[in-house]
């Protein structure tokens, strides 16, 4: 028997009534987005809590160094309840807080960029990867003809470290200081309100007159100022002593007659400051008027110039120490404080100046 067909007529009609009575496909619709979940410290940090007393604090020790000692410089969390030497925190907290205090993780702190602190103009990472080693090594022979010509001059420029790293370690350690003193950075004199204005730094009032930067010693202070910003910083870190307070280290080589830094702070008259407590006033201007006398006063804005400790010039072992010099200059008829080293300075070794290099009347017999 022949195979039963089909006409197309009749086979479009099945296929008609087929597709009626199939089920209607469902649009697919776009899945809605994940749900953000918070992390448990996102939660922990904002929510309450209520300050619970041990019952005995005997067995607390530091989180930092796991030392229990010197009970009387450990901080309690008043969240958390665990223990900080006030030296091991950073940055180093000088004073007991007074009423509530939270360690740097229940407080949510972040640390500040060091790029953002110094306000320092971020390189061309791009520009960097495509360097080729020829173009390094062309960069390195420039630089070094470059020391080399400066060499020859009265001033010679910082050689800042090659690792990045520890550039990053050594403006960190900068930063600690100056936010434990709750001081601002600033790598230029200020002329606030109230105090003197810019106008009254002229040179010209200086009693017996002033050393003028020469030309080419300008060009070695412009070549520093240049790369602080590019965060080409002093090879120098900032370090705690128990007895000095902050001081500053040598991290690298620094050659005799190099320029460490200049001198920052407000700006102010020093009929306005008789009475100070600042022990890190620096002389700006000795003028005839003594009305019209300046100094330098890094109390609420510096840079690592402030840490730099001076010496007990009446001892000869004080003396001994001492490894750079305040040097003011008239530069385009304005006084400037610059600190520059008066001898080779190897690494590790402590920067100490003499706070009396002009006039004899601060007291160093207490300096260690």
């Amino acid at each position: 028997m022949a195979p039963a067909t089909t006409s197309s007529a009749e086979a479009r009609r099945l296929i008609g009534s087929r597709r009626r009575t199939e089920a209607p496909r469902r649009m697919l619709s776009p899945s809605p987005p994940p749900k953000k979940v918070k992390s448990m410290e996102e939660i922990l940090a904002k929510a309450h809590y209520a300050v619970v007393e041990r019952g005995d604090y005997g067995d607390v020790g530091c989180e930092q160094c796991g030392s229990g000692e010197r009970a009387e410089e450990l901080l309690l969390c008043d969240k958390c309840d665990k223990g900080f030497h006030m030296k091991c925190l950073r940055p180093i907290v000088v004073r007991v807080p007074i009423g509530t205090w939270l360690c740097p993780k229940c407080s949510g702190q972040r640390r500040r960029k060091i790029i953002d602190f110094f306000k320092i103009k971020k390189p061309n990472l791009t520009e960097e990867k495509c360097d080729s080693p020829q173009d390094t090594r062309k960069r390195r022979r420039r630089s070094a003809s470059l020391v080399l010509q400066k060499k020859r001059r009265r001033l010679l420029p910082f050689t800042p470290s090659e690792d990045r790293s520890q550039r990053l370690r050594q403006m960190g350690s900068l930063a600690h200081a100056l936010t434990a003193l709750q001081m601002e950075f600033s790598d230029d004199l200020t002329y606030m309100p109230g105090m003197a204005p810019r106008s009254a730094n002229q040179a010209e009032f200086e009693e017996g007159g002033m050393q003028v930067l020469s030309k080419e010693d300008t060009e070695t202070l412009e070549q520093c100022r240049a790369m602080c910003k590019r965060g080409e910083c002093p090879p120098l870190v900032v370090v705690y002593d128990s007895c000095e307070g902050f001081t500053v280290e040598a991290d690298g080589q620094i050659k005799d007659m190099t320029f460490i830094a200049e001198y920052i702070g407000d700006v102010d008259f020093i009929r306005n400051r008789e009475h100070d407590d600042c022990d890190s006033m620096m002389t700006l201007l000795l003028a005839t008027d003594p009305s019209k006398s300046l100094v330098i006063c890094p109390d609420k804005r510096g840079n690592i110039a402030r840490f730099i400790n001076g010496i007990n010039n009446y001892t000869p072992e004080g003396r001994k120490k001492q490894n750079c010099k305040c040097v003011r200059y008239s530069v385009n008829g304005e006084c400037r404080v610059f600190l520059v080293a008066t001898r080779d300075i190897a690494k590790g070794e402590r920067l100490y100046y003499d706070y009396n290099g002009y006039e004899q009347e601060y007291p160093t017999h207490h300096f260690v």
